[in-house]
């Protein structure tokens, strides 16, 4: 059921992109701090519990949406976060979002459209032979493990930040692979299945790694330089690993033409939506 595969994602995103703008509001009302008794400040900002409440509902969602939908459909549209989550922060945080970034919003959602209605992504399975697993799982850890070298050794901060977000991508597509076939087993066979399985204890293991590579990124350079590899990887890779590992296919031939027009555009609207985020806090600064 492709349409619901469809809804679910878009919901995942709106959901964890409320949740990631509920938490940065917690946190910014606490200040500075770390450690237990900073988390049990943030525990007790409503706030904060409503951003743990959207973060745990887009993992449901994510899950339910992998349930419904091929791998390579259900990713790309988690690409629809950061235009929610600026949607959603804005209004949040009492600030405003420029014309700039109602562009970028739209060039995100329109060439997303147009790249899923091109690409047709189609796949009923969700399950996969060892003999596949094992070459993707030494592929995407060996790149993931390449990216992080090459960001400690690089001395550009630019380069660290895409090379982390990078390697957040390849993770994050990883885990959805591994969380699409657990959840195929607990919907053919039930919790039995699903806690036997080895990718349940996989893609809780791999998304940890994608979430701390994603700080790092955050925190090596700026968000112009991590986000576009972590957005356009995350959907690439899913996209690959749907067609590798669970006979997933997409449109090729002349649809390839519209296909790479929509990835030009969504890249544009990512990229206008980065750069649209100082403006934003400029004008929360005008207010003050």
């Amino acid at each position: 059921m492709p349409a619901l595969a469809v809804l679910f994602a878009v919901l995942g995103a709106a959901s964890n992109a409320a949740g990631t703008a509920f938490q940065r509001k917690a946190a910014a009302a606490v200040g500075s701090g770390g450690g237990l008794r900073f988390l049990l400040t943030l525990a007790r900002d409503p706030a904060w519990l409503a951003g743990i409440a959207g973060v745990t509902g887009a993992a449901l969602f994510q899950a339910l949406a992998l349930t419904f939908g091929p791998l390579a459909l259900v990713q790309p549209v988690f690409v629809l976060e950061l235009p929610f989550a600026l949607l959603i922060a804005a209004p949040l945080l009492h600030r405003r979002l420029p014309a700039a970034g109602w562009a970028g919003v739209g060039a995100v959602v329109g060439g997303l459209a147009l790249f899923l209605g091109s690409a047709a992504p189609s796949g009923a399975t969700s399950q996969a032979p060892m003999s596949r697993w094992v070459p993707v799982l030494i592929g995407c850890l060996g790149l993931m493990a390449v990216a992080v070298l090459a960001a400690r050794r690089s001395g550009s901060p630019l380069f660290r930040a895409a090379a982390l977000g990078s390697a957040a991508a390849v993770g994050n597509a990883l885990t959805a692979a591994l969380l699409k076939s657990a959840t195929g087993a607990f919907a053919d066979h039930g919790p039995a299945a699903f806690f036997s399985a080895w990718q349940t204890y996989g893609f809780a293991l791999t998304g940890i790694a994608a979430v701390l590579l994603l700080e790092n990124a955050l925190q090596a350079g700026s968000l112009a330089a991590s986000q576009p590899a972590l957005t356009i990887g995350d959907a690439g890779i899913s996209l690959l690993l749907g067609v590798v590992l669970f006979d997933e296919s997409v449109r090729t031939g002349w649809w390839l033409v519209p296909e790479l027009l929509a990835l030009a555009v969504v890249v544009g609207g990512v990229l206008t939506l980065v750069r649209a985020v100082p403006h934003v806090r400029e004008v929360v600064r005008s207010r003050k």
